[in-house]
């Protein structure tokens, strides 16, 4: 993973989603039009957390979080997610 110029401030973390499914169990190939937002990822940044809640999560760990959870933006030609901590359900 390359080095982020970006830091989340609070309870925020940086996450880089996983890639969408392209073919089914099937074998069926899945057009663009029909793949789904992926609801797991990595972490790519941690904020410092709150003074009552310090973060929990860690650089490098597989997450899964809400299907709506998050803002979307573009970082060196990659997407990722900014979102709070409270919007991830699990580390896998």
């Amino acid at each position: 993973m390359a080095k982020l110029n970006i830091k989340p401030l609070a309870d925020r973390v940086l996450v880089e989603p996983a890639p969408a499914e392209e073919k089914t169990s099937g074998g069926i190939i899945i057009p663009d039009t029909a793949k789904e937002k992926p609801q797991k990822g990595t972490i790519a940044a941690v904020g410092p957390g709150t003074k009552d809640n310090p973060v929990t999560v860690k650089v490098g760990d597989e997450v899964l979080y809400g299907k709506y959870a998050g803002t979307e933006l573009s970082l060196d030609g990659k997407d990722y997610l900014i979102m709070r901590e409270a919007d991830i359900y699990a580390v896998i």
